[in-house]
């Protein structure tokens, strides 16, 4: 893959945020890349991850997601809940010492290296292998979707530990299995394995891992096929619908079909 990190993300804080950011033309792949932890997140990923959101090119239609090594995420790195663990690093545990404005203010910036995968500008593929749990199966479903390996699993590990999930998982969870199925997921921080999440609807694709890179590049050929406009536009609508009554939705369509209209005419000989 020829490859090159753009904009004002540098080495060195990819490098210390434990991250691979790389763009091949249209496709823009990030790889958690702290295999000897199971690549577990810190509030320093989460940063750096929102600051990749913010200065993605605008080429970019399709944006990758996976980890490295045998797993894709075991969560939080839980030496950050202890007050000087980290290894100097920003600590979770820090937190208990703010008030409750600082806390929520704080977490905000964190939630922020979720919520950009769902922009419409371009499509966001979750490629799970081995396991995410908690902060990541939630930051699989921050993904618009989600490809696993057949024997991976996922489980929403923050009920276990007495937290909830507070990294933007909960709204994706719910859209896509329904309110009783997410809240028996989230607090018995039971494991759900790729079968069942493909069945129950948070996941798009179960597949023996040998072959999640086939058919990730189907996919990915797939979704940059259409024209780039007709990719963003159609979900810019599916994104909203849940939310718009039927008139909303309706006339939402037509001002973006007219839009794609102009577009079209546009490319027309004279």
């Amino acid at each position: 893959m020829t490859s090159t990190t753009t904009g004002t993300i540098t080495a060195d804080q990819l490098a210390a945020a434990r991250l691979r950011y790389e763009v091949d033309g249209v496709v823009a792949t990030i790889t958690l890349d702290k295999p000897e932890a199971r690549n577990a997140q810190t509030p320093t990923m989460w940063r750096t991850l929102a600051a990749i959101g913010a200065q993605l090119p605008d080429e970019v239609r399709v944006v990758v997601l996976r980890g490295a090594g045998a797993t894709f995420s075991a969560g939080l790195d839980r030496t950050l809940l202890t007050p000087g663990g980290g290894d100097g690093q920003e600590s979770v545990a820090d937190l208990l010492a703010r008030s409750d404005d600082e806390i929520s203010a704080t977490i905000d910036d964190y939630q922020q290296g979720f919520t950009w995968l769902r922009d419409p500008r371009f499509v966001s593929i979750a490629v799970v292998h081995g396991y995410a749990i908690g902060a990541g199966f939630q930051l699989a479903l921050s993904c618009d979707l989600i490809l696993t390996a057949d024997d991976a699993y996922f489980c929403m590990k923050e009920a276990a530990l007495g937290l909830v999930p507070d990294l933007t998982g909960t709204k994706p969870l719910v859209e896509a299995v329904g309110y009783p199925r997410a809240l028996e997921i989230c607090t018995t921080a039971r494991n759900v394995g790729a079968d069942e999440a493909v069945r129950i609807g948070f996941a798009l694709d179960a597949v023996p891992a040998d072959s999640l890179d086939a058919r990730l590049a189907d996919l990915v050929g797939a979704l940059t096929a259409p024209m780039a406009g007709a990719v963003r536009e159609t979900k810019t609508l599916i994104l909203g619908a849940a939310r718009h009554d039927l008139d909303t939705q309706r006339r939402l369509e037509r001002e973006a079909q007219a839009r794609r209209f102009r577009e079209l005419a546009a490319l027309l000989p004279s």
